[in-house]
């Protein structure tokens, strides 16, 4: 008896384990081939609140996982790219698109030989990873990630085959009227908590009521599936932390609507499971699985008809109850981005450090700005102020390089990163090095004017200074061009443009020292001459760096 349990358990382990490595693999796959486009369809998004409800159906729908929706939502929330507003209506649809896998399971599910069809589509998608040069090996995954799903599936349909005397706990449960209820609603939320995936839970309720129907109550299913709309949010709440103030605000939204509506549907228990009996005919015990789907996706589409009209009193209220800590530090870099979690698109990612990156290039300029300006004796600063200004955001584009670096290396390792994605990484890698050396380079200049002006080395207003200055704006002109290339990269004429103009820096560099020597060898103070030379050299330094910016883009 006892190694027949365990044999039971081991087998549904197995099997559920299959499904939702299925499920994450399809999600993944459809990400991998389509997530730029994803991408841009979510950020696309108006502030018409309709709008935002069908393409978080569209997206749900299409990479079968409310969990990477969410992540994607409170992720461009974090960033900056969608409002408060906005999300809502993102989420509100993400609900509404999830039940889609509940209809796969109910129609495909039961009425034909799933493993018949899963190992061919297996294989199917095991050979399409090979055919790189048709580029459909990104969608490779979507197939091998159905196979699985299937096969899961039928796996799952043998191990919770029971009988009557199996199924009795559940009959008791029933008898026990509101409690029973409440209760299954809250191993539902647990269970999906626990698993990550409304999903698959909804597959297993469905799989297990539709198989031993006779003793499987309806009311219970149907708890159990509203129990699973509230622990969908986890993922919601995960991704929110460490979040900024509105992402965490559209993951209370998330938790409030799922629970609110959670609520709802269980004080009006009996009417809501009558509007099933009566949309899809006949006893539920002959047609469980459609029974559950459809309550699935009733829930979800009335919940969303309930809240809709209230969006803005919706985020004004979020808005009060979750308030802003005040203990944001402006002085130091924090990363307005989400850990990478393994279900969702890299291009999510890729996205937000590209603004991050775009950040880093305009705390360059900055930088560049303050050195052309103090050089030219334009800032009514003093030299001091340029000097400790210019420093403080030099540490500062340290610490965005110290946290952005580490969040690329771990998008880089991400299931869902192909081989583009990894050599977009690899370049904003490098683009954003280059900035933290150009940033060096920009601090150094500053240190060696400073010190050099302070001990009256150099005479700011001699004709050899001016020389300097017209130096510096060459330099600060061209990380100007470059920067506005940050995003959308470098044409191949743009980048011999760009090789033109490092060439005559360099060229500049050497006559500049030329210059320098020939005022030495005509009598001029030796070591004022090598202060000059030296600021001269590090100007140049600061155009390798930005050359190399331009060659990566």
């Amino acid at each position: 008896m006892i190694l027949s349990i365990i044999s039971i358990v081991l087998n549904f382990a197995g099997a559920l384990g299959l499904l939702l490595f299925g499920m994450d693999m399809l999600s993944a796959g459809i990400q991998k081939g389509a997530g730029k486009s994803l991408q841009k369809l979510l950020g696309m998004i108006s502030s018409n609140r309709f709008t935002a409800v069908l393409t978080g159906v569209l997206v749900t729908a299409i990479i079968q996982s409310s969990g990477a929706t969410t992540v994607m939502v409170v992720s461009f929330v974090n960033a900056e790219i969608l409002s408060l507003t906005q999300a809502i209506g993102i989420i509100f649809g993400a609900n509404i698109g999830t039940t889609v896998t509940a209809w796969i399971v109910s129609l495909f599910g039961f009425n034909f030989s799933i493993s018949s069809v899963a190992i061919p589509i297996f294989g199917i998608g095991f050979a399409m990873k090979f055919l790189k040069k048709f580029k459909i090996h990104n969608y490779a995954d979507v197939f091998m990630g159905f196979g699985l799903l299937f096969w899961g599936l039928d796996l799952l349909k043998g191990t919770l085959s029971l009988d009557a005397g199996s199924m009795i706990f559940l009959q008791k449960f029933a008898s026990l009227g509101i409690w029973g209820i409440l209760v299954s609603v809250i191993i539902g939320a647990v269970l999906t908590a626990l698993v990550h995936s409304s999903s698959a839970i909804t597959a297993i309720v469905i799989t297990l009521a539709t198989l031993n129907a006779d003793c499987f109550p309806w009311e219970i299913a149907a708890a159990l599936v509203l129990g699973s709309n509230i622990g969908s949010t986890v993922d919601a709440v995960l991704s929110a932390m460490g979040a900024n103030i509105n992402a965490k605000r559209t993951a209370v939204v998330h938790v409030g609507f799922n629970v609110l509506g959670t609520v709802i549907a269980l004080i009006l228990f009996r009417p809501f499971l009558s509007l099933v009996d009566f949309i899809i005919p006949g006893l539920p015990k002959d047609n469980m699985s459609a029974h559950i789907a459809m309550l699935h996706t009733v829930f979800n589409v009335c919940a969303t008809l309930l809240f809709l009209p209230f969006v803005n009193q919706i985020a004004g209220l979020v808005t009060k109850i979750v308030k802003e800590s005040g203990k944001y530090d402006d002085e130091h870099y924090r990363l307005p981005a989400i850990t990478p979690v393994m279900h969702s698109s890299v291009d999510l990612y890729t996205v937000q450090m590209e603004r991050e990156i775009g950040r880093m290039a305009g705390h360059v300029m900055i930088m560049l700005d303050e050195v052309a300006a103090c050089l030219s004796n334009h800032n009514k600063k003093s030299v001091e102020e340029i000097k400790a200004f210019v420093s403080s955001q030099e540490n500062y584009v340290d610490e965005m390089n110290e946290a952005i670096t580490p969040f690329l290396v771990k998008c880089t390792r991400m299931s869902s990163a192909n081989h583009d994605n990894r050599v977009q990484l690899s370049k904003m890698m490098q683009i954003t090095d280059g900035l933290e050396s150009l940033s060096d380079e920009c601090c150094a200049v500053m240190h060696t004017v400073a010190k050099y002006i302070g001990s009256k080395g150099l005479d700011i207003k001699s004709e050899s200074f001016a020389k300097i200055v017209s130096y510096m704006n060459q330099v600060h002109d061209f990380f100007e061009y470059v920067s506005q290339h940050i995003v959308l990269g470098l044409t191949e004429g743009e980048l011999e443009f760009s090789s033109n103009i490092e060439e005559e820096i360099d060229r500049t560099q050497k006559v500049l020292k030329k210059m320098s020597r020939k005022r030495i060898e005509s009598g001029e103070n030796v070591k004022t001459e090598l202060q000059y030379i030296d600021i001269v050299r590090r100007i140049e330094k600061a155009g390798d760096c930005i050359y190399g910016i331009a060659k990566v883009l």
